[in-house]
């Protein structure tokens, strides 16, 4: 098994297994690995995929429990009049920047039931850092920044969704709804660089030697 589909099996399975009629929203099928976990969950409690990516995945599977269109997750007019008014989980494994994550976010957010879960894959930018085994200098800066963008997100709607890392593999964000609403962002106002700090720093230096 890939660590990918471990992935999913381990975090996400667990979490959608149970829920009667689920409907889900998936954004990216490539090789169609989320989608077999996903219809899987369909399938046994008679719900429904809906599955979106620009390139043709339609030779996935055929079974009656999925839809799929070939489209960008973000032609927001042809996507809405396709899907449900409202989804149990949404699944974004698109693309990994974090201006676009944060888009789709906000896009799909009231699509979401209350205690529905929005996934957001790749967050974590460990496996790609410098000498790692994934090394690869674009995913580990967009998944750093997505990351950041994700806890920026949070950091404004603590009260509207509680949010959920795992860091297995590429690392997955699971927000769960709380509150039909969600606030605009507001960077976090960080102190490590300031004064303080740095005076902290010297002196903790300063008594190690």
């Amino acid at each position: 098994m890939d660590d990918f589909t471990d992935k999913i099996k381990k975090i996400i399975v667990p979490k959608i297994k149970n829920i009667k009629n689920p409907k889900i929203l998936e954004f990216g099928v490539q090789k169609g690995r989320s989608t077999i976990e996903f219809l899987k969950c369909c399938e046994t409690n008679d719900g429904h995929l809906y599955s979106f990516d620009i390139d043709d995945c339609s030779k996935v599977s055929q079974s009656k429990n999925w839809s799929f269109h070939q489209s960008r997750d973000d032609n927001f007019e042809f996507i809405e009049k396709i899907i449900p008014e409202s989804v149990d989980v949404i699944f974004l494994d698109t693309i990994h920047e974090a201006d676009h994550v944060k888009k789709i976010i906000y896009k799909y957010f009231n699509r979401l039931k209350i205690n529905g879960l929005f996934i957001i894959d790749d967050i974590s930018h460990l496996p790609y850092t410098k000498n790692k085994l994934r090394n690869n200098f674009y995913c580990e800066i967009n998944n750093k920044e997505t990351f950041n963008k994700i806890l920026e997100i949070y950091d404004n709607n603590q009260e509207n969704f509680d949010l959920e890392f795992s860091f297995i593999s590429s690392g997955l964000a699971i927000i769960i709804k709380r509150q039909n609403h969600i606030n605009e962002i507001k960077p976090i106002v960080f102190r490590e660089n300031q004064l303080k700090n740095i005076i902290r720093k010297i002196w903790k230096k300063v008594k190690k030697d």
